[in-house]
Formats: structure tokens, C-alpha cells, sequence
């Protein structure tokens, strides 16, 4: 018996944990000496100690987390969890997941390569080495989908490296939520960036990294020495963070209907992974209401065939946190724009987020859960069904 049962699954969202030599290992000699220091991030937690430089756990030690079978989830995290830095183990932990098909994203390279005071040499070679860093790693098991990360700053290098992630055979990619090259997203200067993935099929992806923690240091100094915060490297955030790190993410989806992307080009798909639910509804409220009261004073709102809440019903899709009700959410807006995910093996995910998710979505009638554990993900990354 698997984690997943006899239930369909599909996992959107699930990590490799990188090793020191990730970027470095995978880049060209001319980037090489410019690529950011990814060892600096891989410190406290998340210092990879034993296996670095080494391709995977020792044979003992695969055989040890075999051994947790459907309670694989219940087991170590991070670098120490079966299958986080290597591809074939990463076979292996499917295979006791159950999950039909698994995305994958990196951990810690986001900031590093999405930073916009990054030289561009830097942001696209660095890029370009972890594209090939993650097709390495999916290679070995055709149910993953390997997440390319392509800076948006520079048309004709992004437009390249996306060129670069077909041929990688790359099944999505993430983007930064912030303004590209300092001008909107709907600007005519990104128009052939949204073109190119329309047409290739792979969609965009808003994922925690896609921009800075909204929670400034001055926000975290509450004068207390006693106080602590969650917030760590990678992914981890504090309370505070939970609260508003869903901003970038709204700001650059409600510029993207806004402004047209969605409307001209029915056929691009996006995904906001991990950043949380809970606020979709509300935004696609507010942006119904803004077509419908800005028509007039803005004209080009008028020519919108669809509502921004049917393009988001038909183009984008959202994975809630493990701790939000997904029925309620549901209610407010659609079944059509939830996915589950498991987060593995980040602790974030937690022990057991089947039980978590089929607990709060429970309410939902059969065919509205079918959508949130498989169905949504078969329309996000429709070309890769193989199962």
C-alpha cells in the first residue's frame, strides 16, 4: 500500500534540497566564477553535512527509509529525507508516495538567481545551470516535472533561455513577481515571453522566492530580546510573513488579467504554488469589480470578452496551505482553481497532508475533490500525462 492508496494524486508542489555544487556543477566556465556563493544558504538546518560531495544517501540508509513505506511523509526532512538530492532515489519515494505525477521545484537557488541588481550575466547563467541542474534530477523518473526558473529582465535572454528549457524538456516555468525590467507585465515589451509559453505549452509559475519576504526587518524589531521567529533560510517564514506573503504574487496576477495577458492568450496557464488560498476569492472579487466600475474611464477594460474571474476560472491555478479549509475556500470562488500538494520533503508540507487536505475538503462533493487532488493539476500540465 502506498501513502496515496488507492486515491489519484497529483503533487504540485515537492523539492529537491540542493547541495553546494548544484549551480556550479551545471554551469558553463564563463559563468562559473560569477554565479552566487549557493553554499552561503545551506547553513544551520539546512547544512547538507555528510552528503556533500556525494551523490545520494549510503545504500544503508536508503534501505532504512524504504523501510518507513506509506509513512514516508512521517520520516526525515529536508536533506536527510529519501529522494531530496537524488533523482533515482526520488523514484524510489514516488513509488511509496503513490503520486501519479510530481513537480518539482529547487529550494534555495530563487533568490540568488531572481535577485533584479543581479548583472544579467549573472541571472541568466546562473539560470541557465540550474535548468540543466533540474532536468539531471528528473531524468531518472518520467512521473516528475522539472521547474525551470527564467528572470524576466531581458526579453531576448529570457526568450532564449525558455528555448533552452524546451530543449531540457522542462515542464514549467518560475518566474519573479516582480515588474519586469520596471514596466508592467502587460507591457508590449513582454508580449512575446507570454507568446512563447502559450505556444510551447508550459506554464508560469509564481512560487515562494518569486519575490523578497513583504515583512521588512523594521517590521520584525518589536523591541522584545525574548521574542523569536519561524523564519529561516529557504522557504521558512514567521508569522508576520504568513500574513502578507501572498502581495507579490496578487499584484502580479491582478496586472496580468488587467492588463490583458490572460485575455489575449486563452491557451497560457500559470500556477501561484505555495504562497496560500485563502486570499484568491477576495482578489477575484476585487477584480470583477474593477473591470466592471473602471470600463468606462478605462476603455480597454471593455473589450475583455471574459471576466477576470472566468479567465482565472480557465488559466490559473492555486495550492492552499495544509492548515486552510479549501471547502470554504471553494465556496467563494471555484472548485477549478485548487490543486493539492504535498510540499516534500520540506517540513512545511508536514506529517501528513493527504489527511490534512481530505479533512478540509470533506464538504465537497465528489466531483469538486476529484478536481482539487488530480484533475486541476491534468489541465495545469496537460501534455504530460504518461500514466
Amino acid at each position: 500500500m502506498t501513502y496515496a492508496g488507492d486515491r489519484i494524486i497529483f503533487d504540485a508542489d515537492s523539492h529537491l534540497l540542493e547541495l553546494p555544487d548544484f549551480l556550479s556543477s551545471h554551469a558553463d566556465i564563463r559563468t562559473k566564477k560569477w554565479l552566487p556563493d549557493l553554499g552561503a544558504a545551506l547553513v544551520g538546518q539546512f547544512n547538507p553535512g555528510e552528503y556533500v560531495q556525494k551523490q545520494g544517501h549510503h545504500p544503508d540508509r536508503v534501505r532504512e527509509l524504504l523501510e518507513l513505506g506509506d509513512n514516508l511523509t512521517r520520516g526525515p526532512k529536508w536533506h536527510e529525507a529519501l529522494g531530496s538530492f537524488n533523482g533515482p532515489e526520488r523514484g524510489q519515494a514516488l513509488n511509496l508516495l503513490g503520486f501519479r505525477e510530481q513537480v518539482v521545484f529547487s529550494s534555495f537557488c530563487a533568490r540568488l538567481i531572481f535577485d533584479p541588481d543581479n548583472d544579467l550575466e549573472v541571472a541568466y547563467g546562473g539560470a541557465a545551470a540550474h535548468n540543466r541542474a533540474m532536468a539531471d534530477f528528473c531524468s531518472a523518473d518520467n512521473r516528475l516535472i522539472g521547474v525551470a526558473m527564467v528572470p524576466l529582465q531581458d526579453t531576448a535572454r529570457a526568450l532564449k533561455e525558455l528555448e533552452h528549457v524546451k530543449q531540457l524538456g522542462l515542464g514549467a516555468v518560475w518566474i519573479p513577481a516582480d515588474a519586469p525590467a520596471g514596466r508592467s507585465p502587460g507591457h508590449p515589451g513582454n508580449e512575446a515571453i507570454w507568446a512563447c509559453l502559450a505556444e510551447a505549452g508550459l506554464p508560469f509559475i509564481l512560487h515562494v522566492g518569486s519575490a523578497p519576504l513583504t515583512i521588512g526587518d523594521a517590521w520584525m524589531n518589536d523591541g522584545r530580546l525574548d521574542a523569536t521567529s519561524a523564519r529561516g533560510g529557504a522557504e521558512v517564514i514567521g508569522s508576520k510573513d504568513l500574513t502578507v506573503i501572498h502581495f507579490a504574487a496578487h499584484q502580479f496576477i491582478s496586472a496580468m488579467i488587467l492588463d490583458g495577458v490572460l485575455e489575449s492568450h486563452p491557451t497560457l496557464m500559470g500556477g501561484v504554488i505555495e504562497i496560500g488560498a485563502g486570499w484568491v476569492p477576495d482578489m477575484l472579487r476585487r477584480l470583477d469589480h474593477a473591470v466592471d466600475i473602471w470600463a468606462k474611464s478605462e476603455p480597454q477594460l471593455a473589450k475583455m470578452s471574459r471576466t477576470p474571474s472566468q479567465q482565472a476560472e480557465m488559466q490559473l491555478r492555486f495550492t492552499p496551505y495544509p492548515f486552510e479549509n479549501v471547502a470554504q475556500i471553494v465556496s467563494e470562488s471555484s472548485a477549478h482553481l485548487y490543486m493539492f500538494s504535498s510540499d516534500y520533503p520540506h517540513a512545511e508540507g508536514g506529517r501528513d497532508p493527504i489527511g490534512r487536505f481530505l479533512s478540509s475538503t470533506e464538504a465537497l462533493t465528489a466531483f469538486d475533490r476529484q478536481l482539487f487532488f488530480a484533475d486541476n493539476f491534468t489541465t495545469l500540465y496537460p501534455v504530460r500525462r504518461t500514466l
